[in-house]
């Protein structure tokens, strides 16, 4: 179904300009503080791992730091894994996510594999609850050194920076009501498009990268998660947000071809994984469980196949 009706921002049919832009940065609250819910339970983490600030973000005089948390004894002899949250800074349980994971079952891999990771790559958007930065750009779909997404050049300068080969990169993601009511309607105006609506599913799901699959390495995923959460359907043309389902719980897309987070690495396993938070199915902390369930299979599935 394709909507008509425009964004409180700009003119259908048009793109914005810097006035449009601005009229939507002005439409921005914060909502919530990185400072006070995230950087202070990554500062609670640096007894057991390094701190890593890896780039800096100024946005109108509010500056914020991003922060990695690694292995204070990297070993070289040992495969690299990279966790990311908050590519999307309103997608709440890939963050808290990735702190929960380091908080209670990151220790049982120590000693196993390197783990790189970095709970909020997008903290401005984390405090406005935003799926785009300061500049009205999403950091996803904008993973290359050229990009223009300051949140995902950092990232990627982090990443080049270590040394030795990525066994696994797994990105935390949700897909929100939202995407529908605010952020789709929102892309469309920037663009100068018309909003086609689209179906948000009831469930957790995974994106397989179509150019690297690994479908048994998805299937441990959502059979791991299925213990915590349900998984979403396909709906009556057999998708999940356009893409064909094409196994229990999974989608694939050109991860390179898009310039998607886990395209950065070129680990041989990568998954991104989207939690649904606004089911009447689950619970903020359900939520949070199946992220923490996510990561727990993909790094036993690829430590156990990394031969």
């Amino acid at each position: 179904m394709v909507n008509s009706s425009f964004y409180p921002v700009g003119t259908a049919g048009q793109p914005w300009g810097a006035v449009e832009l601005d009229q939507w940065r002005g439409r921005q609250t914060r909502l919530r503080r990185y400072d006070v819910d995230v950087v202070p339970r990554i500062d609670a983490l640096t007894g057991r791992y390094e701190k890593i600030v890896y780039g800096a973000l100024d946005y109108a005089g509010e500056h914020y730091a991003l922060l990695a948390l690694r292995d204070r004894h990297f070993d070289p002899a040992l495969p690299t894994a990279l966790l990311t949250g908050g590519v999307h800074g309103y997608e709440t349980s890939g963050i808290l996510g990735a702190l929960d994971f380091l908080e209670t079952s990151a220790p049982d891999y120590a000693g196993k594999i390197n783990l790189l990771v970095v709970p909020c790559v997008s903290p401005w958007a984390y405090e406005r609850i935003n799926r785009w930065n300061y500049d009205a750009v999403d950091p996803n779909r904008n993973f290359r050194a050229d990009g223009p997404a300051r949140e995902a050049t950092a990232l990627i300068e982090l990443v080049r920076s270590v040394q030795g080969p990525f066994l696994l990169h797994i990105d935390l993601h949700e897909t929100t009501d939202s995407d529908e009511s605010e952020f789709g309607p929102a892309r469309a105006a920037r663009d100068g498009k018309a909003f086609e609506a689209g179906v948000i599913p009831d469930g957790f799901y995974l994106v397989d990268d179509s150019e690297n699959l690994q479908p048994q390495f998805q299937q441990s995923i959502i059979a791991a998660v299925e213990q915590v959460t349900h998984i979403a359907p396909p709906d009556a043309k057999g998708e999940i947000i356009g893409s064909t389902v094409v196994a229990h719980g999974v989608i694939e897309y050109p991860l390179e071809a898009l310039a998607l987070c886990p395209s950065i690495t070129g680990a041989r396993y990568t998954t991104t994984t989207e939690v649904y938070p606004d089911s009447q199915r689950t619970t903020p902390s359900e939520c949070v469980a199946a992220q923490v369930a996510a990561v727990r299979a993909a790094l036993d599935f690829a430590l156990a196949h990394a031969g």
